[in-house]
């Protein structure tokens, strides 16, 4: 059993205020493997504070300082991967395999890319006779989810310590065992007392303190939409500035001259990343009426070709979903696809042969209509939808029919046609035939999949404000 039972508070691990624990479920297996505090909202005072203290001199650090210690924080965590990746393995269940990349390398590419993408930001221009600057925003209260918890915390925290805010964390408290070792490693990296805060608790208790707090200036959450509008709700009685990304329900459109192998197994390994526990995930695919019983059979062979089991063993591609709560939201929602008509291609809502033990979901595809559940819900597990189309501005129409409008994706023939019909598509991040990620390019998104930019200069630029001095 680990124990965690401190927090980070002006540089010191202290104990904290709140009576009692946290315990940390291991979702393959049930067992309860580690505690931490149960924080209020003293800590979240203390760690304001501390963080309001010490505002006055990070925010004039040079910039070569911020950017020698964001690739120090790189290395030190880097050099503890295989601890940090085992711990979150323990958390949520992604399969190890995966997780080293996905989630800790992840982390550590993403600090060492902030920290380059301080060059990139426009710190001072002229507007006439007026110097327009950038200045940081002050105090941030960051507030991270529990599917890639370290990464999270690095997009978030990176960027601001880049912008030279002072930061409060509240990391998750259902995989928050990176949250600890990245405090460990700010203490490591040499910031000052009271730049990097920590404080563990749950939402109602801290997250809902630190929206509050009248000494911290901004909010940066990722999360559901609840805790999203909730944060919103809180920060505006004190005019706080707030960052949210949340849900997403992306639509992969694949039209008719397309690569149709290539881009129904891509969409499909997009969607069932982390066990579908990813807000960008390509959940909705949009598949010509034409091509669609070839797509159907490309889905099916490749959800049946999934490995769920212990998140250890190296032939295990699929791990649990993180908690017996979210499993049981997953199958009352593949349920709802069954019983509202839509076709069910792999899959189903049934516990999976042989794994008695741990919150795992089939790999389920279903084809549907866009008027279901399954094709507007952001279900947050292993479930994709087929929404076959006539015409292009019929999947154009599907595709923008979404309360969300996080990522997307389109793929063509051509280049130029696909990146003419993501013009059209009211989302933040579309990627075309399969390409990857760009780290330095804005990830957020548009309705309520939430407000502002993470990632490269575009990061650092949302905890900044202009000042006009002449």
């Amino acid at each position: 059993m680990l124990e965690r039972q401190q927090i980070l508070i002006d540089g010191d691990w202290v104990p904290s205020a709140g009576d009692g624990v946290i315990e940390v479920e291991n979702p393959a297996t049930e067992e309860i493997f580690a505690t931490i505090p149960r924080g209020n909202a003293h800590d979240v005072d203390r760690a304001a504070e501390a963080a309001a203290a010490a505002f006055c001199e990070w925010s004039q650090a040079p910039l070569n300082r911020r950017y020698e210690v964001l690739h120090r924080l790189a290395d030190i965590v880097e050099s503890r991967a295989d601890e940090i990746t085992r711990a979150i393995v323990s958390e949520i269940g992604e399969p190890h395999s995966i997780a080293t990349g996905h989630q800790t390398l992840s982390a550590v590419a993403h600090l060492r890319g902030t920290a380059d993408s301080l060059k990139d930001v426009d710190w001072d221009v002229q507007a006439g006779d007026t110097l327009v600057h950038r200045a940081p925003a002050g105090v941030v209260g960051a507030i991270t989810p529990w599917n890639v918890p370290l990464l999270l915390i690095a997009m978030k925290a990176g960027a601001a310590l880049a912008a030279g805010c002072t930061v409060v964390l509240k990391g998750t408290e259902v995989a928050p065992m990176s949250s600890f070792l990245f405090a460990e490693a700010t203490v490591e990296a040499g910031l000052p007392k009271g730049v990097f805060n920590l404080v563990s608790g749950t939402g109602p208790e801290v997250g809902e303190a630190v929206a509050t707090h009248p000494k911290i200036d901004m909010v940066s959450l990722t999360g559901s939409v609840r805790a999203g509008s909730r944060v919103m709700e809180l920060a505006s009685a004190s005019v706080k500035r707030v960052a949210l990304e949340l849900g997403g329900k992306s639509a992969n459109v694949i039209l008719e001259d397309a690569d149709l192998g290539l881009a129904v197994t891509t969409g499909i390994q997009d969607a069932f990343r982390n066990s579908g526990q990813v807000c960008g995930g390509l959940t909705r695919m949009l598949v010509h009426r034409s091509r669609l019983a070839e797509a159907e059979e490309i889905a099916a062979v490749k959800a049946a070709a999934y490995v769920l089991g212990d998140p250890y063993a190296p032939d295990t591609t699929l791990g649990p979903v993180v908690s017996r709560a979210q499993r049981d939201r997953v199958r009352e929602l593949i349920q709802s696809g069954v019983d509202d008509g839509a076709r069910l291609i792999a899959g189903g809502p049934e516990q999976p042969e042989g794994l008695e033990r741990g919150y795992f979901v089939k790999p389920t595809i279903f084809t549907g209509d866009p008027s279901h559940r399954i094709a507007r819900e952001e279900i947050f597990g292993p479930v994709v939808t087929i929404l076959p189309y006539e015409t292009e501005e019929e999947a154009i129409a599907i595709a923008n029919d979404s309360q969300y409008g996080l990522a997307g994706a389109v793929w063509s023939a051509t280049t130029e046609r696909a990146r003419q019909i993501a013009l059209r598509l009211r989302t933040g991040r579309i990627r075309i035939n399969g390409s990857p990620v760009n780290p330095r390019a804005p990830h957020g998104g548009f309705k309520l999949s939430g407000i502002g930019r993470e990632n490269g200069r575009f990061g650092i630029e949302e905890f900044l404000e202009y000042q006009s001095i002449g």
